[in-house]
């Protein structure tokens, strides 16, 4: 029997203002951003609960109008958590059926009721996927005709026992998805076995190669970056894109994207620089650097998605913080963009900075994650690996005296930025 919301949940659900909101990406073997699983915790000190991250759920997808899923999710799939009693609520119909990915916790039992209610959604168009699975037990077997996705958790799994799981849902035609991917050894082993997508955050890693020399594209935007800093004249400037014609094309696509903040149509490269300013220039080149780094689909990579997703978000809490401080609110974004260079560049960060010249405060906050920015930026990672850092991030409102309120609304629109900037074609 299905049940209303009210009906359903406690009186006492909490608003969705009390929990923090994570998203975590998905990518396909080709590396490109595909989805991201939504991740709701409560704002709490204390250890995770998981009866509390349901009912999150629960009181999210119940405020879906207020939460905005396509200024989450942008263009890729969004998963959601759900247990039997959020299944068995009418209300999972506020979600858009071609959007979302439902995960059913391996924990769930499975009843007869259950097997119904999800053969009737999947019949309305819902996809789902069974999450945390480590072995394939017998209650699995009564849902897997109506799962598309199998969740397989990796952590502490050898790559026999992770062969094993594939071969099985494999041959049953599922989808794999492996979780908790932490380091570019563990991806290779799940590519090597046949995993389809990659959940984890072992693509921001940075893998540190020895005497590794930049690609033409960003040295050149590396110098275009040294000479806004070095208040060289604007010819200069201009002279200096124009010996690249694929980085024209590409800041007038940026530009020109909805959402950016540009009123005007921009059709040339002169007009581009008096229009954005020095300031939006260099914001601008920050990120097609993350751009030339990704082959294929240029503004699909998860990189690029994570450094400006960072970077807007520490302007955006630095603009609440600090109001009318511009110069503090671009210092900000900066650091955000900037702090996945060692990533992006296979160097340390400490080389990065001894080729790129930055205030004390960037530096401090970039190598030291101390300052001002330093806590902005340990907001942002703790937010990212909140299933492993959600303790921490309390302590951090605190010492900046933000409200999960405020720091929620400013993520919506961080969030809805960084899409609009993936949007680029």
């Amino acid at each position: 029997m299905i049940t209303d919301l009210n009906q359903q949940l406690p009186d006492d659900l909490p608003r969705v203002k009390e929990f923090f909101l994570a998203r975590q990406p998905i990518l396909n073997s080709d590396q490109t951003l595909v989805a991201y699983e939504l991740l709701f915790r409560r704002a709490s000190t204390g250890p995770a609960n998981v009866i509390d991250d349901l009912a999150a759920t629960a009181s999210v997808i119940a405020h879906a109008s207020e939460l905005g899923i396509s200024n989450v999710i942008g263009a890729s799939l969004g998963f959601f958590n759900v247990d039997a009693a959020v299944l068995m609520c009418d209300f999972v119909n506020f979600l858009p059926c071609d959007k979302v990915v439902l995960e059913i916790l391996e924990t769930v039992e499975v009843t007869p009721e259950l097997v119904a209610r999800v053969a009737e959604l999947a019949a309305q168009g819902f996809t789902f996927a069974l999450d945390d699975v480590i072995s394939h037990s017998e209650s699995l077997q009564k849902l897997l005709p109506l799962v598309k996705i199998i969740k397989i958790d990796i952590t502490g799994m050898s790559k026999d026992e992770m062969a094993k799981l594939v071969s099985h849902f494999g041959k049953a035609g599922k989808l794999l998805l492996a979780e908790k991917v932490e380091t570019i050894e563990q991806f290779t082993d799940c590519m090597d076995l046949g995993f389809h997508y990659f959940q984890g955050y072992y693509f921001a890693r940075p893998v540190i190669l020895s005497g590794k020399k930049l690609a033409p594209s960003q040295l050149a935007i590396m110098q275009l970056l040294s000479l806004i800093v070095a208040d060289a004249e604007t010819a200069e400037i201009e002279a200096a894109i124009k010996k690249d014609a694929s980085l024209v094309l590409t800041l007038l696509r940026l530009t020109n994207t909805p959402g950016m903040g540009i009123t005007q149509r921009i059709d040339s490269l002169g007009q581009a620089l008096t229009v954005l300013g020095r300031r939006q220039l260099q914001r601008w080149l920050q990120i097609i650097l993350y751009a030339e780094h990704h082959k294929g689909s240029h503004f699909a990579s998860p990189l690029l998605q994570l450094a400006t997703t960072r970077g807007k978000l520490l302007e955006l809490i630095t603009e609440t913080l600090k109001p009318g401080e511009r110069a503090m609110a671009d210092t900000a974004f900066t650091v955000g963009i900037m702090s996945l260079m060692d990533t992006l560049f296979g160097q340390s960060m400490k080389d990065i900075l001894a080729q790129v010249a930055v205030v004390d405060d960037v530096s401090d906050a970039l190598l030291y994650r101390r300052g001002f920015y330093g806590d902005l930026l340990k907001l942002a990672e703790y937010i990212e690996r909140i299933e492993k850092t959600g303790t921490l991030l309390m302590p951090t409102l605190k010492k900046l005296d933000l409200s999960i309120e405020d720091l929620y609304a400013l993520q919506l629109t961080a969030f809805d930025w960084s899409n609009n900037v993936s949007r680029v074609k």
